[in-house]
C-alpha cells in the first residue's frame, strides 16, 4: 500500500517515515561528493492536491572542466543555473524530448552538476505518468528522463533552490542504503572512460545495463 504525505512546515510526513529538508550547511561542495552524498535522499514534488516522492538511486557526475559538461564553454542563457551555488536545479531539454533535471554542484561562478539519472518511487505512484500512459512502476522513475516526467519537472524548475522552501525539493528520511557502485556515465562520447557515474547498488530501480550495474 502507498502511503500518503503531508507537508508540516519543513517537513514532509507519514506515519513511518518523516522527509525533512536538508540544511545547504551539511550538503558538500564539491561535485563527487554530492553525486554520492545525494544517493538515498528523496526528491521531493509538491502539488496544489498531493506529494510526489522518489529515493535518489543513481546519479551523474559533470565537472568543471569536463567536456561532457554542459559548463565546459563557459555560461549561456541556456545553462546559467549550472553555475549558481551549490544545490540548484538546472533543467534542459534533451534532443526536444525529456526534460533532465541536474543539481549545480560547486561554489557559484563554477559550471558544473550531478544529473539525477534514477529514482525508486515512494508516493504518488498512482498519479505518475510517462507519455500520459500508466507504466509498471519498475520503470517509472529508471532513466533521467522518465523520473522528470513523473514528477513533471520542467523549466519551470530551472534554477529553483532545491534545498529551500521549493514544490521540488530534496529531503532526507535517513534511509541506510549501503554500498554504492561506481561505472562510467552512460549515453555519452565525450569522456566516456570517467568513472563519474554512481548508484545504490543491488536496487532495481537503477537504469542502464546490467554489465554497469555490478559491483
Amino acid at each position: 500500500m502507498i502511503a500518503e504525505i503531508t507537508i508540516v512546515g519543513d517537513t514532509a510526513r507519514d506515519i513511518e517515515h518523516p522527509i525533512e529538508r536538508i540544511s545547504r550547511d551539511t550538503v558538500p561542495s564539491d561535485t563527487v561528493s554530492l553525486a554520492r552524498f545525494l544517493l538515498g535522499k528523496v526528491l521531493v514534488r509538491e502539488f496544489t492536491r498531493g506529494t510526489r516522492a522518489g529515493r535518489i538511486v543513481e546519479t551523474e557526475a559533470y565537472l568543471q572542466h569536463d567536456p561532457a559538461c554542459h559548463g565546459y564553454r563557459g555560461i549561456t542563457p541556456r545553462n546559467r543555473s549550472l553555475f549558481l551555488e551549490s544545490g540548484h536545479a538546472y533543467v534542459y531539454l534533451c534532443y526536444g524530448t525529456s526534460y533532465l533535471l541536474n543539481v549545480s554542484s560547486e561554489a557559484a561562478g563554477i559550471g558544473a552538476g550531478v544529473l539525477l539519472r534514477a529514482l525508486e518511487p515512494m508516493y504518488g505512484n498512482e498519479h505518475m505518468r510517462i507519455k500520459t500512459k500508466p507504466i509498471n512502476s519498475m520503470h517509472l522513475m529508471r532513466g533521467p528522463g522518465r523520473l522528470t516526467a513523473a514528477l513533471r519537472v520542467d523549466l519551470r524548475h530551472d534554477g529553483l533552490n532545491l534545498f529551500g522552501a521549493e514544490p521540488l525539493w530534496i529531503g532526507s528520511d535517513n534511509y541506510d542504503i549501503g554500498s554504492i557502485g561506481c561505472s562510467v556515465r552512460i549515453g555519452i562520447s565525450k569522456a566516456a572512460a570517467e568513472p563519474l557515474r554512481f548508484f545504490v547498488a543491488g536496487n532495481r530501480h537503477v537504469s542502464g545495463p546490467r554489465k554497469l550495474n555490478i559491483i
